[in-house]
């Protein structure tokens, strides 16, 4: 700088070219990793956001599947009244194809960020498996859930291919051919390898929603501070437990003959 400060102007002015040239060089060489690390921040916000979009549709689903304990006749009303919402404004079925819709996206999205996250974490690694730790054992991100999340997901999703072309469209009737919700429901869990089936993928939702509500509240900035960390726990077990046992309370309720 004492060397500058008496050289000419011209080789000052040289001089200032090239550091904001060196400058704009080490901006344009750190982009590339903070394009990435934006990326992947956007690709956690929107597995998060995809993911409570179908934890909303559980709950509500569970709602509907519990009206099996009013009888037959609530339920088919109720399954039909699905079809007839929005009407006249919506064609006959159009509120079920508009729900449709955005679960697929939500499915699609999910889906996809969440494997474009596992590649970008694979390769970060060199390929190599994650290490092991002893920290946080007894932690959300220790838990057996998060450990099952991916293969957790396949199993969901190929659970719910067979869900919907067993009890919406009626496509595999393994119970007998029915044009009522209600049988269709009764006679499908009286077949013991769709009651197997479903107890199982219910368990598996379990095990996804225990770390899925953790995880996605915390990417949308819900955990910042020890208390926030336990109700954060305690919801996701709350959550867990409420959606696992509604949706086993009918499976179960027909094999014992409460539901007929």
């Amino acid at each position: 700088m004492v060397a500058l400060d008496h050289a000419s102007p011209q080789v000052r002015s040289y001089a200032g070219v090239v550091a904001t040239t060196q400058a704009a060089s080490g901006s344009r060489t750190r982009s590339p990793g903070t394009a990435t690390v934006r990326s992947s921040v956007a690709l956690k916000a929107l597995m998060a956001v995809s993911g409570l979009i179908m934890i909303l549709f559980l709950l509500a689903h569970m709602y509907g599947n519990l009206k099996v304990f009013a009888g037959p006749a609530a339920f088919d009303d109720y399954s039909h009244h699905l079809r007839t919402l929005g009407e006249p404004f919506l064609p006959y079925a159009g509120f079920l194809w508009i729900l449709r819709a955005v679960l697929t996206v939500s499915v699609i999205a999910h889906f996809v960020s969440a494997l474009s996250l596992w590649a970008r974490a694979h390769r970060a690694r060199g390929g190599t498996k994650r290490y092991q730790s002893s920290k946080a054992r007894r932690g959300v991100q220790r838990t057996y859930a998060s450990f099952t999340l991916r293969w957790g997901g396949i199993v969901i999703l190929l659970f719910v291919i067979f869900h919907i072309l067993n009890l919406s469209t009626g496509t595999i009737h393994p119970g007998g051919v029915t044009g009522s919700p209600y049988g269709r429901l009764t006679n499908s869990f009286h077949n013991v390898p769709v009651l197997i089936a479903y107890v199982v993928s219910m368990l598996v939702v379990g095990l996804h929603l225990r770390h899925g509500v953790w995880s996605a509240l915390t990417t949308l900035g819900a955990n910042h501070g020890e208390r926030s960390r336990r109700n954060l726990n305690i919801l996701s077990i709350g959550i867990t437990v409420v959606v696992t046992v509604g949706f086993l309370l009918v499976p179960f309720s027909v094999v014992a003959g409460v539901v007929r």
